[in-house]
C-alpha cells in the first residue's frame, strides 16, 4: 500500500491540502511506471515529502549534490534501483521509497514566471519527484523525453495541463 507523508516545515500559501494533492500525484505518477504494484504491495511503500523553503533546499542542494544554489525540487531515493522490482513481493512491514523536497520562493517564482498556479507547479514537481524515486533520470535526451512524457500523462490524469506545451 502507497503511503505520502508530507511535513510542512515552512508555511506553504493557499489552502489546499498539500498531503492529499502528494498522495494523488505520487500516485499518479507510479501508475505509470513498471512499479505501479507497489501503490497495492503488501509492505506499506512510503513516500516523504517535505515542503520547505529555499535556505533548506540550498544547503541540501550544496551538501547532497555539490551545487551551492536553490533549485525547486530535490529527491534522494532510498530504494536502489536493482531492487525496485522485488518490493512489491517483499515481505517487510514498510519501505520507505525514498524523500521528495520542495523549496517554497524558487517554487513559487517558476509558477508566476510560467503563469500557472502554485499548487499545479508543486504538483508537477511531486510528480517529477517520484519518478526520480523508481528511477526515472533526464541526462540525456532519450531519458528526458521518456520522463516528461510520463509527467504529462500523470499530470493530464489530475487535471493539469501540460507544462512542457510552450517549451517546444
Amino acid at each position: 500500500m502507497l503511503s505520502v507523508e508530507t511535513h510542512e516545515a515552512q508555511p506553504w500559501p493557499g489552502t489546499l491540502d498539500w498531503e492529499a494533492r502528494a498522495g494523488e500525484a505520487a500516485a499518479a505518477a507510479l501508475a505509470l511506471t513498471p512499479f505501479a504494484g507497489l501503490a497495492d504491495a503488501a509492505p506499506l511503500v512510503e513516500i516523504a515529502i517535505r515542503l520547505t523553503d529555499d535556505a533548506e533546499v540550498h544547503s541540501l542542494n550544496r551538501d547532497f549534490r555539490g551545487k551551492d544554489k536553490p533549485t525547486n525540487v530535490l529527491s534522494f531515493p532510498q530504494v536502489q534501483e536493482d531492487l525496485l522490482v522485488s518490493l512489491a513481493n517483499s515481505d517487510d512491514g514498510e519501505i520507505l521509497l525514498g524523500d521528495i523536497v520542495l523549496a517554497r520562493e524558487t517554487c513559487a517564482r517558476e509558477a508566476e514566471e510560467k503563469g500557472i498556479k502554485l499548487e499545479d507547479h508543486a504538483t508537477h514537481l511531486i510528480v517529477h519527484g517520484t519518478l526520480h524515486l523508481v528511477g526515472y533520470d533526464h541526462m540525456d535526451d532519450a531519458s528526458a523525453a521518456a520522463m516528461e512524457a510520463l509527467e504529462v500523462k500523470a499530470l493530464a490524469s489530475l487535471g493539469i495541463a501540460n507544462p512542457y506545451a510552450d517549451q517546444d
